[in-house]
């Protein structure tokens, strides 16, 4: 009796989720293909800025089936996340397909997925997992005046490290935990001037209280009513961060579990707090518009920094891949998570869509083994 191959699932994306996936596919017996659209795995991690150290443990951050390995510390550095990347690659001899970028997803004629990719491409699998990142596509607000802005003007994502901007005066736009860093890493690093362009006052948290990790907050607070959890993080703030009013920096009015279930989680300081304090971070209100070599700001003022560098974020940018699949919310992200599909898309999962207080990593490889499970039960 001669048997057919079953096809095999496709995982886009070779980021930790799409390789977490692929992992836990493979260890149930499940053939699954990763396709990636750049020359290596973890292509997003080798572009972030080179401070960069996880806000999670490392004990607390590794994916299905290798640890971190212990020489890199408990907060491990952009590099290390790479090698840690290509070696849980190798150690579980994941089929990665590198160059390939897929443009369209499409139903089955008999069910499972086709996909449309570079060079022609048309592969037919039994699922898809979507795994393209939650930091996929640059996103810059259409300020007045951006296109003709005289001065230098540039996304988070271009930024590596503070030495092109030696003795320049900087404007950080946003305060989220790229923003802040990148402005406490341009304070440390030999800019003559930073300020950072606040819209809303965000809840800010130290890495650790006491040798006790503030992830290990955020996996306790997942289980508790937000009620709760807003009054919990309050106290915590007051006792644990000092009051940065004087210096622009308000407490939050909003509380944190509040806050993080409508998208935005806490700032983990790393060094912003005593920037602010010391003066070398100035606190300035939001970006409104461009006018000339000049920034004005919601408050009115102008400034004319030297470089703006815009922390304001990502896009998921799926809607070319599956907008037409009825698998998005009206804000451009999954309307289905983990191992469950859209509902008018079986076969059809997502992985690292979200940005949890429990940190991305860890939910993510929780996610992966939930998907592999059900994506064996239904060979």
């Amino acid at each position: 009796m001669v048997t057919t191959p079953q096809e095999p699932v496709y995982v886009i994306g070779a980021g930790p989720g799409g390789l977490a996936v692929a992992a836990t596919l493979r260890a149930r017996g499940v053939r699954a293909v990763v396709l990636e659209r750049s020359d290596a795995v973890g292509a997003s991690w080798r572009g972030h800025y080179d401070r960069l150290r996880l806000h999670t443990t490392r004990r607390l951050s590794a994916l299905p089936g290798l640890r971190i390995p212990r020489s890199y510390g408990r907060w491990v550095a952009r590099a290390d996340v790479v090698r840690y990347l290509e070696t849980y690659t190798e150690t579980h001899e994941l089929d990665v397909v590198t160059g390939v970028e897929v443009h369209r997803i499409d139903p089955g004629e008999d069910g499972g997925w086709v996909l449309h990719a570079t060079g022609g491409r048309r592969l037919t699998g039994r699922a898809v997992v979507v795994a393209t990142g939650f930091n996929h596509t640059p996103r810059v607000p259409s300020w007045p005046g951006r296109d003709t802005y005289a001065g230098e003007l540039v996304h988070a994502r271009e930024y590596r490290n503070p030495e092109r901007y030696a003795g320049k005066d900087v404007l950080v736009v946003g305060i989220g935990n790229t923003g802040a860093e990148i402005a406490a890493d341009l304070a440390g690093g030999g800019a003559a001037r930073v300020r950072i362009a606040v819209r809303t006052v965000p809840h800010i948290v130290r890495r650790t209280t006491a040798g006790w990790a503030s992830q290990r907050n955020g996996i306790l607070m997942r289980r508790l009513p937000a009620r709760l959890v807003d009054l919990l993080g309050t106290g915590m703030n007051r006792l644990a961060v000092p009051d940065l009013s004087a210096h622009g920096l308000p407490r939050p009015d909003t509380g944190l579990a509040t806050r993080a279930r409508a998208g935005a989680i806490p700032v983990q300081d790393v060094g912003l707090i005593d920037a602010v304090k010391a003066g070398t971070v100035e606190v300035v209100a939001a970006v409104e518009s461009f006018d000339g070599d000049e920034v004005v700001l919601a408050d009115g003022s102008r400034i004319a920094p030297d470089a703006v560098i815009a922390a304001t974020g990502y896009r998921r940018g799926l809607e070319p891949l599956l907008g037409h699949l009825d698998a998005l919310d009206e804000r451009g992200r999954p309307v289905a998570s983990g191992a469950r599909s859209p509902r008018h898309a079986p076969g059809l999962y997502f992985i690292g869509f979200s940005n949890p207080i429990s940190g991305m990593l860890r939910e993510m490889a929780l996610d992966a083994e939930r998907i592999a499970r059900r994506i064996a039960r239904t060979r």
